[in-house]
């Protein structure tokens, strides 16, 4: 099979993990690369002197290339978008699609005018503990799952070099780049759409970031089932407290690291039961599950995954506990839509 032609955008934090994950694809060839930065440009010829390297997409697009990759932050995407669907390439790009849902909405109908594929790097669905934790709801082991609760509590320094560092100036910088992973995890576990959503977001004293980084939401899904989710950037300590428990009419599950650490037990018994999982490189396996998904759809060989389409129900989730928590209020999904 022809290796799918790659150019990568965006040669931050995030684009060095992409770029380890693409080389160890058989079935990925990254054809270009491209940053504003002209520091990352010379670092990236440096390392990659065959490559076409460019300040923008504009300039790299020309290259035989299949799809792109965007590793750039959420605010400031149109021409990249704009771009790539005038070239007709598949679009790969990182959560958030937007920071903004009209933004996000109008990427979405752009791509599908174009009828290029826009998939939206959702990794953590692709999680070994997320899938059994999927199976298990779907087999019923603990009944008809009816209400869970959420933890996150992370103390993120934003100003680690290691990280992005774009999150310490966003407005709900929680929301826009952790929670969608959380409130996509739910969507996506539960099997459920939300139907309205109850919200306190909030900044600490002692916050480093410009915009609220803690959350408190009580989220009503269709069909049922609620969930109790809190989560923050700037807890008081460290290590992460991560813990999303789901009870069901017959018993409970449990995961207990973000990576990891899941376990189940029927109502009564005195010990959980730990579930094997297979083993996990933390940004890469999840990431290279993702990628091989992506070209199978750009194949042809396999339905799209994580669509831009379908992201914009979790973008929803965020824009309503944005709303509800200035109003004080509960705030309809469907309000949202219709923003």
């Amino acid at each position: 099979m022809t290796a799918l032609r790659l150019i990568i955008v965006g040669l931050g934090a995030r684009a060095r993990t992409w770029i380890e994950v693409v080389n160890a694809n058989p079935d990925v060839q990254i054809v270009a690369l491209c940053d504003p930065d002209p520091k990352a440009r010379a670092a990236a010829l440096e390392r990659f002197p065959k490559l076409s390297i460019g300040e923008s997409l504009a300039d790299v697009v020309g290259a035989d290339a299949d799809a792109v990759l965007l590793a750039t932050p959420p605010g400031g995407r149109e021409a990249q978008i704009e771009t790539a669907c005038q070239a007709g390439l598949a679009i790969l790009a990182e959560k958030p699609l937007s920071d903004n849902v009209a933004t996000a909405t109008r990427f979405v109908e752009m791509a599908e005018d174009a009828g290029v594929h826009l998939i939206v790097g959702l990794n953590f669905r692709y999680l070994g503990v997320t899938c059994a934790m999927r199976d298990l709801l779907d087999q019923g082991a603990i009944g008809t799952a009816e209400f869970g609760r959420f933890i996150y509590e992370r103390w993120r320094d934003g100003t680690q070099d290691w990280l992005n560092s774009y999150p310490l100036t966003m407005d709900h910088p929680m929301l826009w780049e952790q929670s969608i992973h959380h409130f996509d995890l739910m969507r996506h576990v539960y099997r459920a759409e939300p139907r309205h959503i109850q919200a306190h977001t909030f900044n600490p004293s002692w916050t480093m970031y410009a915009g609220d980084t803690n959350v408190s939401a009580l989220i009503a899904f269709e069909g049922g089932m609620s969930v109790t989710y809190q989560g923050t950037w700037q807890a008081g300590h460290e290590p992460m407290n991560f813990n999303w428990r789901t009870d069901g009419s017959e018993g409970i599950v449990v995961q207990r690291a973000m990576f990891g650490d899941l376990a189940w037990a029927k109502r009564m018994e005195p010990e959980l039961t730990p579930v094997s999982l297979p083993d996990h490189v933390p940004w890469i396996t999840d990431a290279a599950a993702l990628l091989r998904s992506f070209v199978a759809t750009c194949k042809g060989t396999a339905p799209p995954e994580c669509t831009g389409r379908d992201h914009l129900q979790s973008l929803y989730m965020l824009e309503a506990c944005i709303l509800a928590s200035a109003r004080r209020a509960t705030v309809e999904i469907h309000e949202v839509r219709q923003l």
